[in-house]
């Protein structure tokens, strides 16, 4: 196909809320010889995007920023010194383009597309050749566009710390969101045991078919850490996907076994919570508080071979064309999404 000389896409002229998203028209750049040109296919939505969109993201934003940090695509275009990828081959960002392995940076988290840099809520996208993964075959572009983000960040905190997921573990996920999904689903496929815990009964109901064990209504059971331990026997969690914040953050702890690891994935909870007694419950149980940002293309690489192996396929709650951005994220902010908000961008 013919090289585009521009593309529509969406920036954020200001942050104090998501109805600002402008479509817009731009040139597009020229690519680099260690660059790729993607056309994009699919973008998926995060809770972030709703951070970025309010002002409200802790980790820095630029102005007028390109939103969006998962895409899936194609490639229509390669520079001169790229040797590993070729013009049609299906591909996914890593969230931070220079995050290729290891820990996290100060240098890294400055290459986190949709904030502090510009991000792929666009029709085509130039990006660093090193930062591009494929995407797995048995996925369409919608499901695979879920992974950059949310997979990742899941497969992270079971089997990318120093306490790695093993069959017979318990998990707990909190919610129905992206993350807590994708690691009920990693967790099922690595032979663990899974508590889910929602406000809704019916979400509760799509966590049990796709494979929890244990389902907690944490509206009618506040004291959901203490039902967790009921279904240990008392022993605790091994590992606990923690996207309250400090509202939930005590109970966690509370749950988790001695020894097991408690990943900080996010702060979707509302309301204030006291965490003064955080810091003896942790020594009390020796147990490891792991904050997530995200993972590297090397976990990535890794999870794909994971998803690969046991055909596994992302929970896809809605689709939305691209110029229905603005309703996308009406959705993801509603809550009433299990799994993940997808724009579908291209219409080939």
């Amino acid at each position: 196909m013919s090289i585009p000389q521009t593309t529509r896409l969406y920036r954020l002229p200001k942050v104090d809320g998501f109805h600002n998203l402008t479509l817009g028209e731009e040139p597009v750049p020229k690519i680099k010889t260690t660059e790729v040109l993607v056309k994009v296919h699919a973008v998926s939505l995060q809770f972030r995007d709703l951070a970025v969109a309010t002002g409200q993201y802790p980790l820095g934003q630029k102005d007028n920023v390109v939103p969006g940090s998962d895409l899936a695509g194609e490639i229509i275009a390669v520079g001169s010194d790229v040797t590993h990828w070729r013009v049609g081959d299906r591909v996914s960002s890593n969230f931070a383009t220079d995050h290729i392995f290891g820990d996290a940076t100060p240098e890294t988290k400055e290459t986190g597309l949709g904030a502090p840099i510009d991000g792929v809520l666009t029709e085509y996208k130039v990006l660093p050749a090193h930062a591009l993964v494929s995407i797995p075959e048995h996925l369409n572009y919608e499901e695979a566009s879920t992974l950059p983000c949310a997979a990742v960040t899941a497969y992270n905190a079971l089997l990318g710390g120093p306490n790695p997921l093993k069959g017979g573990d318990t998990v707990l996920v909190q919610g129905t969101g992206g993350v807590s999904i994708f690691a009920l689903q990693f967790a099922v496929a690595s032979g663990a045991t899974v508590i889910a815990t929602s406000s809704s009964d019916e979400k509760l109901k799509i966590a049990k078919k796709l494979g929890a064990t244990h389902t907690i209504n944490y509206k009618t059971t506040p004291d959901w850490d203490e039902e967790a331990l009921k279904f240990t026997k008392g022993k605790g969690v091994d590992h606990i996907i923690e996207v309250g914040g400090p509202a939930t953050l005590t109970k966690s702890a509370n749950a988790v076994r001695y020894g097991g690891t408690i990943s900080i994935i996010g702060f979707v909870a509302q309301g204030d919570s006291d965490v003064s007694a955080l810091p003896l419950q942790v020594l009390g149980k020796s147990s490891i508080v792991r904050g997530i940002l995200i993972g590297s293309r090397q976990q990535f690489e890794s999870m794909n071979r994971l998803i690969t192996a046991v055909t596994l396929k992302p929970v896809v709650d809605k689709v939305f064309a691209f110029d229905e951005a603005q309703k996308a994220y009406e959705y993801q902010a509603s809550q009433k999404h299990v799994g993940k908000v997808v724009i579908k961008v291209s219409k080939d």
